[in-house]
């Protein structure tokens, strides 16, 4: 795909998805009829930019990660079929399995609640389970429009489909990049809130944009979203599990940067929900633990390192 078509791709994703998101309708059902699970198959990286991108940059919930993380894994994707993600800041395998015995705990998106199947990694491979398995639970929390749930299962006598571990090591490295993604499009959406703010309040008789101040705090928070972008790029082509973790952990501390920055240029406004800034600050919030936080992603890789005596080359310059 080159330049030109990711180009369309992204746009004709993210009028879709902001159309649906100002229509009030599931977006599932609109990345299904772009061809989303076939994007999945055949263009994958360019589909999970356009795709979490956007999701991104309207606010938007979707089962998006449930179809990532079962195409990693090797199951064909499904509306009725959600995945348990890890534990908020962690990445290991949800599920465990002891003496034929599958127990879960861990995170679902919004899937979970109409699904029928749950779709679990578990320390001796992925196995599918019924919903009835256990109890999905909604959690509020600092963001209740994200829709995520606590899921908890116990189902005994079931067999995993064998696995190595490599299959879950490339469902998270694509599942962080994708979060990743999604992290830079809310934060180019808050950046966006914060410039438009600065146009139009008006202090001393000219808009605060005019001021120099502002003018860097809007700076640093482009720059910081250009960084992210630039990670996740170079990530995608090295297309390793370790790039995938830097890019994540980047992703959080854009995201912490990009808030900050915005904040103190829309000044008291952004501490209240009158301004839709707060819509993608908690969003973001969750977002920075899903799949691993900065600090718990970096202190894994440095300890990695350290035991091997040295740093590989990440990524070619």
């Amino acid at each position: 795909m080159d330049a030109a078509e990711r180009a369309l791709l992204d746009a004709s994703v993210q009028t879709a998805v902001a159309d649906a998101v100002a229509r009030d309708v599931p977006v599932d059902p609109v990345l299904a009829r772009l061809g989303w699970p076939a994007m999945l198959s055949d263009e994958p990286e360019a589909a999970v930019a356009a795709v979490f991108g956007a999701l991104g940059r309207t606010g938007a919930r979707s089962g998006a990660l449930d179809d990532l993380c079962a195409h990693a894994l090797g199951f064909a994707p499904r509306p009725d079929l959600a995945v348990v993600l890890p534990a908020f800041g962690g990445w290991a395998p949800p599920g465990t399995v002891t003496a034929g015995t599958v127990r879960v705990a861990g995170l679902g998106t919004a899937r979970a609640a109409t699904a029928t199947d749950l779709l679990v990694a578990t320390d001796a491979g992925p196995v599918v389970v019924p919903v009835g398995a256990g109890t999905v639970t909604p959690i509020g929390g600092v963001d209740p429009a994200g829709g995520f749930h606590a899921v908890r299962a116990e189902w005994p006598g079931v067999t995993p489909t064998p696995d190595d571990g490599r299959a879950w090591a490339a469902a998270v490295a694509l599942g962080q990049r994708a979060v990743g993604h999604e992290v830079a499009g809310a934060a180019r959406t808050v950046v966006d809130q914060a410039r438009d703010h600065a146009r139009t309040r008006i202090q001393f008789g000219r808009p605060i944009a005019a001021f120099q101040a502002v003018r860097h705090h809007l700076a640093d928070a482009f720059v910081a979203v250009e960084g992210l972008e630039a990670a996740l790029d170079a990530a995608a082509v090295a297309g390793t599990p370790v790039t995938a973790a830097l890019a994540k952990a980047a992703a959080g501390r854009a995201a912490r940067s990009v808030v900050d920055h915005c904040r103190q240029v829309l000044g008291g406004i952004g501490f209240t929900t009158d301004h839709p800034f707060h819509r993608h600050w908690t969003r973001l919030l969750v977002l920075e633990g899903l799949l691993g936080t900065p600090e718990a992603l970096l202190t894994d890789l440095g300890r990695g390192w350290i035991a091997a005596g040295g740093v590989p080359t990440l990524v070619d310059l």
